[in-house]
């Protein structure tokens, strides 16, 4: 039996179906804590608002937290190149962007 519309949005799968990845990175000592605002700023600015993405994280030095859109929709590994070609270039080590996967379905997270 087809699942209705209802059903499939309130399960978050078929077209409602959520794909997120995680992002971390660890700052080199170097860096102030004046500095860390302005990149993290500088990622927002450039590559989280202009995707209409959303980006939870936190830390000190050491950071962790994960990508998703907006609004019920999926990331695309473009956004997520994009996410960990930024990174690269930053003063930051261990990097790590994850693969995709279902935000609300996926046991891999």
């Amino acid at each position: 039996m087809a699942r209705s519309r209802r059903l499939r949005k309130k399960l978050r799968v078929d077209e409602f179906q959520e794909l997120a990845f995680d992002v971390s990175w660890l700052f080199n000592d170097e860096v102030t804590e004046e500095q860390i605002d302005a990149i993290v700023d500088e990622f927002i600015a450039t590559i989280i608002e202009p995707n209409d993405l959303g980006f939870h994280a936190g830390g000190h030095k050491d950071w962790e937290g994960i990508v998703a859109t907006q609004r019920i929709g999926q990331c695309t590994n473009d956004q997520r190149q994009q996410v960990e070609a930024f990174w690269q270039a930053k003063p930051v080590t261990n990097v790590v962007v994850s693969e995709l996967y279902d935000l609300w379905w996926d046991s891999a997270q």
